[in-house]
């Protein structure tokens, strides 16, 4: 799944994302590009599962 993460800037937000994204799920596949600020994410779970988490570390984060 993508998730477009709109304030994901930095090497510093790639750590502070895929931590999010692995407190949901620690086996999960993270591939960031902070240029783009987009997210790939692998998991079984839903992307939706893991909006809460990211706005809980403070990205704003959308499915596309």
């Amino acid at each position: 799944m993508q998730i477009h993460i709109e304030n994901m800037t930095c090497g510093g937000c790639v750590r502070g994302v895929t931590r999010a994204i692995h407190s949901i799920d620690p086996a999960a596949a993270v591939e960031a590009d902070p240029s783009a600020r987009k997210l790939i994410v692998q998991s079984g779970k839903s992307g939706a599962a893991f909006l809460p988490a990211l706005a809980a570390a403070g990205f704003d984060a959308k499915l596309q």
